[in-house]
């Protein structure tokens, strides 16, 4: 069974990133002061402002992994920030996400069935930050632009090697709503005929007319950790959590398989998403 990490909210209710990030800006001070170094001195060398700097020290702002990776050469840390830096990128994802983006990290194969929106790991820059826009309630600029690049920081999985197997169903209604605009739209349904054609990734849309419909109860994501058993991830209304029962996610599986036998096949799928572009205007 896979091992869950520890919880990422502490027992006060409090979410423990908060000090993890704190007490990783304490060290980021404590090095920058050993080096003789300013503030504002260290922004420039890391492409920062000083109030940015002063942020991350503060534990208020996350900085990115390759900043981190700079941060640790540039103040000879030997090391030290570059240990945190998993725990530290993990932190831009909501609380009740982070043991399945650990999970997500290394799997081996992804699978997950979207009745609601586009799947997180196909969407564009433009239809996430929609998405994060018309929220309620209403977030910050500051916290839409977070949530953006760490949605679209997921997107690595694409690009792993060796590449893993990865298939969505996506219910055709979704891909008929025009949340953002049309152009938000249009870009999107391009951007899966795109992955659709990549060999790791089959996208198959479930038909709005179909008649027998295996999952009418909600979203799941299916993944295999990289020498792990395989585990559901179960979302909805800003909560989540990941099941390793194996009965339990024996079903989803299930389920899983007889939809993908329900749904458009991969090859009719790309066509009917062609087809949905065209009656995008």
């Amino acid at each position: 069974m896979v091992q869950l990490p520890e919880q990422a909210v502490a027992a006060n209710g409090r979410d423990s990133a908060d000090e993890l990030l704190r007490c990783f800006g304490r060290q980021i001070k404590l090095f920058r002061e050993r080096a003789g170094l300013t503030q504002s001195a260290l922004a420039p060398l890391v492409g920062y402002s000083e109030a940015q700097i002063a942020a991350i020290e503060q534990g208020r702002r996350i900085p990115r992994p390759d900043t981190i990776e700079k941060l640790d050469s540039l103040l000879r840390a030997d090391g030290v920030l570059l240990a945190m830096k998993q725990a530290v990128a993990l932190t831009r994802y909501p609380a009740f996400f982070r043991d399945a983006a650990r999970i997500e990290e290394t799997a081996i194969e992804f699978h997950q069935y979207a009745p609601l929106i586009v799947p997180g790991m196909l969407q564009t820059e433009a239809y996430a930050r929609t998405m994060f826009t018309v929220w309620r309630p209403r977030r910050t600029e500051a916290e839409i632009e977070q949530m953006v690049s760490a949605r679209l920081a997921r997107h690595r999985l694409f690009t792993r090697e060796p590449a893993p197997v990865l298939s969505f169903v996506v219910e055709e209604a979704v891909l008929q709503r025009p949340i953002g605009g049309t152009r938000v739209l249009r870009g999107q349904i391009e951007h899966l005929l795109r992955t659709g054609r990549n060999p790791n990734v089959e996208i198959q849309v479930m038909p709005t007319d179909a008649t027998d419909h295996a999952c009418v109860d909600g979203p799941f994501t299916l993944m295999v950790p990289e020498g792990g058993e395989p585990v559901a991830y179960l979302e909805s209304q800003g909560s989540g959590r990941v099941i390793t029962d194996r009965e339990i996610v024996r079903g989803i599986a299930a389920r899983y398989g007889i939809i993908r036998a329900q749904a458009l096949t991969p090859a009719e799928s790309l066509r009917r998403i062609e087809k949905l572009l065209q009656g995008v205007s």
